[in-house]
């Protein structure tokens, strides 16, 4: 009788026994990294349809878990084992098992980090995408360049150009088009607030005018202290109705740029060529960031009319025809001067986006339209130049 019921006591010992070992062994085996002092970070991609056995496999594969039997039965008393999204994940052996089978069932896909500069293009922004395969370019700028898509969007434009705002996303890699868009386009209304848009008013200019305006400055210098001045003299160009004459304006209206521009493109008509149309183009030219879109809503208080490059990255402002023809002579007819002192503090190193200048033309183009009318309005204001 005594040993009948030490059998008893044994059996019902290990009947609870190994069960708790066990749960308490894959409870430690959940919560602990299989390879602590592995940081090594690996892309594991669980495809649509993957079974649990390819996913386990496939991280075993990668020395991210160890005992493929072990997770298994864990992740099935967790219920983790039907519970997994499709996606690209970041893991690595420093990792524990808990965490990455709470990744897979939340769907904590791995973001992929896109920094879009000042004054890219949708062709620009598109080859980038296409490059961190993120996203088709063809895809991608079919969408953007959508006149529907762009008004369903609230933009007033054909396209959604000027309106998908410069700065570091993160994007998993299944992000579609419309997605990446709709993220720029919201940030950009973020920065672009009320306020700015009730300062549009007040310059008679709407929030597209101010956001073409601002595009234009974007492609026409890479120094922070310069966009207000270049900014300055637009305005007064535009309030004066004198044609704003920019290149960059002149280059996004030639399909297929190959990189010089030519007197017959500045004389060639298309929506774009500020030599030949008046006021501003029919939309932005770029996508501007912050510091220009305040440029053209806050210009500075100057009388220039003109603007030409110096060759080191900065410009030489002018008040009038004859001033600007001097600048002309002595800046680009002439050797090329030393190389200018680093920028003011504040100020940022020319982006590599920032094209050159458009006003090395404009002592010819200038002379060969209405250089009287501009040399008479710039002459009425000329000593009130605010210096540079």
């Amino acid at each position: 009788m005594k040993e009948y019921r030490f059998i008893v006591i044994i059996a019902l010992i290990a009947a609870i026994g190994i069960p708790v070992y066990f749960l308490i062994d894959l409870n430690r085996y959940l919560n602990e990294p299989p390879y602590p002092l592995d940081s090594k970070r690996t892309i594991i991609t669980v495809a649509q349809g993957d079974n649990f056995s390819k996913i386990i496999n496939n991280l075993y594969d990668h020395h991210l878990i160890r005992f493929p039997l072990k997770f298994k039965l864990a992740a099935r008393l967790k219920g983790f084992d039907r519970k997994f999204i499709a996606g690209e994940y970041e893991f690595s052996g420093s990792m524990a098992p808990i965490r990455i089978l709470e990744s897979l069932e939340n769907g904590k896909v791995y973001l992929h980090r896109l920094t879009i500069p000042e004054g890219f293009t949708i062709q620009q922004i598109a080859e980038k995408l296409d490059q961190s395969g993120i996203c088709n370019k063809e895809i991608f700028i079919a969408l953007a360049q959508d006149p529907e898509f762009a008004a369903k969007m609230g933009i007033p434009a054909q396209t959604c150009e000027g309106y998908l705002f410069p700065d570091t996303y993160f994007f998993s890699k299944d992000a579609s088009p419309e997605q990446i868009i709709t993220s720029m386009i919201s940030y950009f209304r973020k920065k672009f607030g009320p306020a700015w848009g009730a300062r549009s008013q007040e310059l008679g200019l709407s929030v597209h005018e101010i956001v073409t305006l601002a595009s234009i400055i974007e492609k026409e210098t890479g120094q922070d202290f310069e966009r207000p001045l270049i900014s300055s003299v637009f305005h007064n160009r535009l309030k004066k109705s004198i044609r704003l004459e920019s290149d960059p304006t002149v280059i996004y209206g030639i399909k297929n740029f190959n990189g010089d521009i030519t007197r017959q493109d500045l004389k060639e008509k298309t929506p774009y060529n500020t030599y030949v149309i008046p006021g501003l183009p029919p939309g932005p030219i770029a996508n501007p960031g912050i510091k220009s879109i305040r440029a053209a809503l806050f210009p500075d208080n100057t009388n220039y009319l003109f603007f030409v490059s110096r060759k080191d990255g900065t410009h030489q402002f002018s008040r009038n025809l004859k001033e600007h023809q001097n600048a002309v002579r002595q800046f680009q007819l002439s050797p090329p001067p030393p190389p200018a002192p680093s920028p003011a503090e504040g100020s940022d190193i020319p982006s590599e986006s920032a094209p050159a200048s458009i006003v090395e033309n404009n002592d010819l183009s200038v002379s060969e339209t209405d250089s009287s009318t501009i040399d008479a309005s710039a002459s009425e204001n000329s000593d009130a130049a605010v210096a540079p």
